[in-house]
């Protein structure tokens, strides 16, 4: 069963491909547990990928960690005056592919031993600390995810809905609830892949022929879906 061979792939630390849905964004993402990311994985998703590589978290960890959604703090910064802002934040229901009207964006970060923090090296250490910081904090570790971590940085945390996919079917949510499926660390690596002909997604079946060629388990955000 492919649901079953992207589990054991992501329990060894390892990459998968996952496409949301045909009636979504219709995307395929690379999704990596973020404790297991090393310096090729980001260069395999920055070149083969080329979408935003982020940080998909869950929502229990990040309440523990203190990491709002950017459109609340938005929403905060637009009453004390910068009413530039609260149009950007009250003119909700335009996000074409999903009725929640709310992006998973929280914070963007660079761990403070990075340099610049867009580096293959940096982001890869960035994403590293974020994954253990989840892990200590659900652990029950009393956490001040500020002493290790710098914003405005260059790996965007994703917050996962409340209720992961009863509540949003995102790929947020989705490697997430993976995540909780293989009983790993529920912080997870996620980037697009882009066609850079067309300059949209990939299609579909242009990332199956990827999965295949470089035997990489591709699933769909129904596989998950069905197996709850």
């Amino acid at each position: 069963m492919t649901l079953d061979k992207a589990i054991k792939a992501i329990k060894q630390g390892n990459m998968i491909l996952l496409y949301d849905d045909d009636n979504r964004e219709g995307e395929t993402d690379f999704v990596i547990p973020a404790l297991d990311v090393k310096q090729g994985d980001i260069v395999r998703m920055r070149k083969d990928g080329g979408g935003l590589i982020c940080v998909a978290i869950h929502p229990e960890a990040a309440d523990k960690l203190g990491l709002p959604f950017i459109s609340d703090i938005l929403r905060s910064v637009s009453l004390d005056g910068h009413m530039s802002l609260r149009t950007i934040v009250e003119k909700t229901g335009d996000i074409p592919y999903d009725s929640h009207s709310r992006s998973s964006f929280s914070l963007w970060v660079n761990h403070r031993e990075t340099f610049t923090g867009i580096s293959d090296n940096d982001r890869t250490l960035t994403i590293n600390k974020i994954g253990e910081n989840v892990r200590d904090v659900l652990d029950g570790k009393k956490i001040d995810f500020g002493i290790e971590f710098r914003s405005p940085g260059h790996v965007a945390l994703l917050r996962a809905a409340s209720a992961l996919l009863d509540e949003r079917r995102g790929q947020t949510e989705l490697s997430v609830r993976l995540a909780v499926m293989a009983g790993i660390n529920p912080s997870m690596v996620v980037c697009e892949m882009l066609d850079d002909n067309t300059g949209n997604a990939l299609s579909k079946e242009d990332a199956i022929r990827y999965s295949r060629r470089y035997n990489i388990p591709f699933i769909e955000g129904k596989d998950i879906l069905e197996a709850l």
